[in-house]
């Protein structure tokens, strides 16, 4: 599935698709059921789902291609690392392993070997790998095999420290993962908590304050009762627990987008990554949020 470059967003056919296809539910959403504001929140909710899934899904597999990537990188470099230690030079020892299988690697190493075979420089072939590979860790370890390849000297030792360096790195990750776990499960239970909140203040909270309110303007004298409606509605007009309950659909939504983020950098020390989360997090609120207006009907009502 070969992406498409759209403002220079590499866009594939499965995402296009799904936009399109979330587009076509709104537009009939808007024409159909505009005036059923719980079932036509509900059903947007749902086109957004429609439309960022394909992204999710190609998010998660980058992600995991990545790491795939890294790990094979390293088995690479051992093997160049062996080679090397036999007497082999580095250019030759990459053109003799090339043959391997380094999984989602390959295709990067036969691009390097065809380079160097055409005659291509050692350090222009590299950075050439390590630009179409776009992994930091990768590119710090190219970057260490070129320079000190170019600067000549006992090469395979410093082959073997860089393999140590990313085999480190690589354990430091794992170690993370597993440390900041726990971590990952309290944010999504604390925005489960957050939800929870939000949905007792939407159908308990908010339906008394709007009682409350009508009591003092009924109660009290129209002059005090138009004075507190402004605080809470406009034009003079006690807000009602439907229109109070607007904001809090906002608040879910903020709420999911920025946890997910958090969780991502904490998990795997990069936001995009988290972008996943903040998928699943503000899916969960559009559906529980829309959901429950739709089956339980609006505040008050």
């Amino acid at each position: 599935m070969r992406p498409t470059k759209i403002f220079n967003l590499e866009i594939n056919k499965a995402e296009i698709i799904g936009l399109v296809v979330a587009l076509i539910i709104i537009i009939l959403d808007f024409i159909f059921i505009f005036k059923n504001k719980p079932l036509f929140y509900f059903i947007f909710g749902i086109s957004f789902i429609i439309a960022g899934f394909p992204f999710f899904l190609f998010l998660i597999f980058e992600t995991n291609k990545m790491m795939e990537k890294e790990l094979m990188f390293l088995e690479f470099s051992r093997n160049l690392v062996e080679s090397v230690r036999a007497g082999t030079p580095i250019s030759r020892s990459i053109l003799n392993i090339r043959t391997k299988d380094y999984g989602a690697l390959n295709p990067y190493i036969q691009k390097l070997a065809n380079q160097i075979s055409l005659g291509i420089p050692l350090q222009m072939a590299f950075e050439t790998f390590s630009r179409d590979i776009g992994s930091d860790v990768i590119s710090r370890a190219i970057t260490i095999m070129s320079e000190s390849e170019k600067a000549g000297g006992n090469i395979e030792d410093v082959l073997d420290s860089v393999v140590k360096s990313v085999s480190q790195i690589e354990n430091l990750k794992k170690e993370r993962r597993a440390a900041v776990y726990s971590l990952v499960v309290q944010g999504y239970i604390i925005f489960f908590i957050f939800m929870v909140i939000i949905l007792v203040m939407e159908f308990k909270i908010l339906p008394i304050a709007s009682g409350i309110g009508e009591g003092i303007t009924s109660g009290i004298g129209e002059e005090i009762g138009v004075g507190f409606g402004k605080a809470l509605g406009a034009g003079g007009k006690i807000a009602t627990p439907e229109e109070l309950s607007r904001p809090f659909f906002w608040f879910l939504i903020i709420q999911g987008f920025f946890a997910g983020l958090v969780i991502g950098k904490l998990s795997e020390g990069k936001i995009l990554p988290g972008l996943k989360h903040s998928f699943i997090l503000v899916v969960l609120a559009l559906l529980v949020n829309t959901g429950s207006k739709l089956f339980l009907g609006t505040p008050g009502g």
